[in-house]
């Protein structure tokens, strides 16, 4: 009858009812597809961040800020500790088991007793103890331990959307400096040919072939480009020092990289529709965890409403005598079943409730922006990756017009025919349409290694 009674116990356990909302998942709050300037044909798979950023140095970056990041070990550890959360909360579904194992001696004297004589036991006990394990017929503690494994997807999802983060931001500050490194090439290229018009126009003044003000504006061109210098290299240094946060530790012995143009990073990356990209997205998935975990929060504090009985209770062996411990007769039991009905707590049970149901508003809500950000920054990006490519075919060839121009009008100043002002025009236009040029290509490769956090999407959230 015993075992009878312990197995309807345990199957009265399992079987309990869940009071939680049926969880659904909102509907995307995004258009069906992506606008008419980001539309792409097909869809094509996101390749290994390797194969997406094929150079070495750029790959040796990535590798050493996945090991030494502080902030990605921030996140990594905060997966250990949801995990351990998750964990702990599990362990509430079994019943918990010890084993005790004490000795009790008292002493009474004479004139406590109701016999005038002095009064001494002993007594030795070894028990299996069962420790207050709750049943749970309302699904209590089977939703809180769901809310805790939702916790805990939701920080590994958040975790893996951080490292996606992290490449694409190294990758960034990687091409921002090779980019203000060309254009401080570029700059001191510059300078160095204004100081030479400066000298040659001074010169001339003092040939008497130039002008005072001829010289003041050689002068004043050369003093600009030096300054132009000075600044590009000053955000060359701080876009260093932005790297080197990033990787956490800069390795020895990198390998040699690539110039700017030679990064070969694919901007032409196709997406699917809206609603199979963005539910990829690791932070979607996170706030999705959150959803699912406010969810079955409303179940625990429903069930909070409605009886609790927790079972307490031991089985062993008792002796007055430590040698008698397990001898014939000894055998010892106890069992304290207990419900516990809230009749009065001053609005404490309704008050989690409405927060709990806040908390999950909040979290839909929550969801809904996640997504909506994801569609506008997605769209955004594969708008960029189609106009940059075109702006940038523009200005490859304004910029090769423009050094064209100059090396025809350095040719005729040289043998007198053209002013100073020409060739000083000629020159600032080389050098603008150069530094444009760089700069739109920074724009169209800082697009294309966006593109890959923004679509890198994973769904392996699974607990072993």
């Amino acid at each position: 009858m015993n075992k009878k009674s312990a197995l309807i116990i345990l199957l009265a356990a399992l079987g309990g009812c869940s009071l939680a909302p049926t969880y659904q998942r909102p509907v995307p709050p995004v258009p069906a597809a992506w606008p008419d300037s980001a539309k792409s044909a097909g869809v094509r798979a996101m390749p290994d961040w390797k194969v997406y950023f094929p150079d070495p140095r750029l790959q040796a970056l990535i590798v050493a800020a996945l090991e030494n990041n502080r902030d990605l070990r921030i996140a990594t550890a905060r997966i250990a500790e949801a995990r351990a959360q998750y964990g702990i909360q599990q362990a509430n579904l079994l019943p918990n088991v010890n084993l005790k194992a004490t000795r009790t001696a008292s002493f009474s004297p004479a004139s406590t007793n109701f016999l005038p004589i002095p009064y001494e036991a002993q007594r030795y006990d070894v028990n299996a103890n069962l420790v207050s394990f709750e049943l749970d017929f309302w699904g209590r503690v089977r939703n809180l331990n769901a809310a805790a494994k939702a916790n805990y997807l939701s920080t590994e999802a958040a975790q893996r959307a951080f490292r996606l983060s992290l490449i694409s931001d190294v990758a960034n500050a990687y091409l921002s400096v090779l980019a203000l490194s060309e254009r401080s090439q570029l700059a001191t290229v510059t300078a160095q040919g204004r100081g030479e018009v400066h000298d040659l126009t001074v010169h001339r003044r003092d040939l008497g072939v130039s002008s005072d003000l001829d010289a003041l504006v050689a002068e004043g061109s050369y003093q600009a480009a030096v300054s132009e210098r000075a600044n590009l290299q000053q955000q060359q240094a701080a876009a260093e020092n932005l790297l080197t946060q990033l990787v956490g530790q800069m390795p020895a012995n990198l390998p040699s990289g690539r110039t700017l143009e030679e990064q070969g990073i694919t901007p032409d990356l196709i997406a699917g529709l809206p609603g199979e990209v963005l539910l990829q997205r690791p932070d979607v998935q996170a706030a999705e965890q959150q959803l699912i975990a406010s969810n079955a929060n409303i179940g625990a504090a429903r069930a909070a409403f409605l009886p609790q009985i927790n079972l307490t209770g031991s089985f062993g062996t008792a002796s007055r005598a430590l040698g008698g411990l397990f001898g014939p007769g000894s055998d010892a039991w106890s069992f304290q079943p207990s419900l516990t009905q809230p009749l009065f707590d001053a609005g404490l049970n309704a008050s989690n409730l409405d927060v709990a149901r806040a908390r999950k508003v909040i979290a839909v809500a929550q969801y809904e922006k996640t997504i909506q950000q994801a569609f506008r920054e997605v769209a955004d990006l594969l708008n960029a990756r189609d106009s940059l490519t075109g702006q940038l075919a523009a200005e490859q060839a304004y910029a090769k017009s423009q050094k064209l121009r100059l090396k025809l009008v350095d040719a005729r100043y040289r043998a007198g025919i053209a002013n100073n002002l020409e060739l000083l025009d000629a020159q600032r236009d080389a050098n603008t349409a150069s530094q444009s040029e760089l700069q739109v290509l920074l724009a169209q490769l800082t697009a294309a290694t966006k593109l890959y956090s923004a679509l890198a999407g994973d769904t392996a959230m699974q607990v072993k």
